[in-house]
């Protein structure tokens, strides 16, 4: 079994989720000692797809035509689609369409979670679509790794500074908005994002709310994960304020590194995190502001040790052998197909010389 990691756009999706989720599936690949392709132009049994650009969808039917299995990744929604870009919620419905032909050109529909392996049975996809975490390498991010040190100096804080640290696209459905905010009525806290968008792509609401002026309010952009680790070492809190997720790999991330957080309280997190137990959720601006003092001045109780165990379910290493057996069912499934239309040809190809010969 040869497995193609098709990395088409990839210069697109490298800074995102997505980009982090395919370098992941390579590592998952070397891990187990699974021959592999990231060029498209080699042999290969499998194609592995991650995103919807046309592309993508070629690659697919150009899979197909040659009898390769195809493995198509759902890490986009219509949900998860609006709020992002300039007239993304007026073409969500069009998006909608357009994923539901992509995932439906896959053998099998791999999906981060529970949550949104609904949402994309819900589109009435009749592929089988299995729930598979991006999955979290626990052991790079590791407080033991990170440096509060580096990061708290290169920011110039000070050991004394409470800081409040998210990630994300500079987008509206990322909770950008209410991160600024926050950061306008919590003066006394240090609020930074890291993260980058181009402007041009967004809402000119973003574009001014990008454009405040805060003396607490920082905006680094895209940093290098060794950086991003000792961010998460030498902050306080962190916040994940996205109103709509297929997962959130930035939460896992911070989960594992065993810093507080607090969530908005949204669907797909409602039977996974419990309030108070491995983190803290709130719905509004007031309820994060509250939360925000619980924690920092430690009125609340510590929710770190109970999250870390929740992310250790999802370890990098459980989520590769959970993939690879995917590719697996997908290639004995295609061997039977293959196996089948061998049959046919063969029978047909016989008629085919007997009335031949007969004639």
């Amino acid at each position: 079994m040869k497995v193609l990691i098709y990395t088409g756009n990839m210069k697109t999706v490298a800074k995102s989720g997505v980009g982090k989720a395919i370098r992941q599936q390579i590592g998952y690949l070397k891990e187990n000692n699974i021959p592999y392709t990231t060029n498209a132009k080699d042999d290969y049994d499998i194609v592995h797809l991650n995103t919807v650009f046309p592309d993508s969808l070629i690659m697919s039917v150009i899979a197909r035509l040659k009898g390769k299995g195809i493995v198509y990744h759902g890490h986009s929604t219509q949900e998860d689609f609006k709020r992002s870009f300039i007239g993304s919620d007026i073409v969500a419905p069009l998006f909608k369409m357009w994923i539901k032909l992509c995932y439906s050109s896959g053998d099998i529909i791999i999906t981060p979670t529970e949550y949104s392996k609904k949402l994309i049975e819900s589109y009435g996809i009749k592929k089988p679509v299995v729930n598979i975490s991006n999955g979290i390498d626990t052991s790079y991010y590791s407080r033991e790794k990170g440096s509060r040190e580096s990061f708290r100096e290169k920011y110039g804080f000070s050991n004394d500074d409470k800081i409040i640290m998210s990630v994300g696209l500079f987008i509206k459905r990322k909770g950008i908005l209410d991160f600024i905010e926050l950061a306008k009525e919590m003066p006394q806290y240090k609020f930074i994002w890291f993260g980058y968008t181009d402007t041009k792509l967004l809402p000119a609401e973003i574009q001014k709310a990008l454009k405040t002026k805060l003396p607490n309010l920082y905006f680094p952009g895209y940093v290098s994960s060794d950086e991003l680790r000792d961010a998460y070492a030498g902050s306080d809190l962190f916040m994940f304020l996205t109103y709509e997720e297929t997962e959130g790999l930035v939460l896992l991330e911070a989960l594992s590194m065993k810093i507080p957080v607090i969530i908005r309280d949204i669907p797909i997190y409602e039977n996974w995190f419990k309030e108070g137990v491995e983190l803290y959720k709130g719905k509004n601006t007031e309820d994060f502001k509250n939360k925000v003092e619980g924690i920092l001045k430690g009125k609340l109780a510590d929710t770190r040790e109970k999250a870390y165990e929740e992310v250790l379910k999802r370890d990098l290493r459980v989520c590769g052998k959970q993939l690879i057996s995917q590719y697996r069912r997908v290639m004995t499934e295609k061997k039977r197909e293959n196996g089948i239309f061998k049959i046919i040809y063969r029978y047909f190809d016989k008629l085919k010389k007997k009335k031949l010969h007969m004639g």
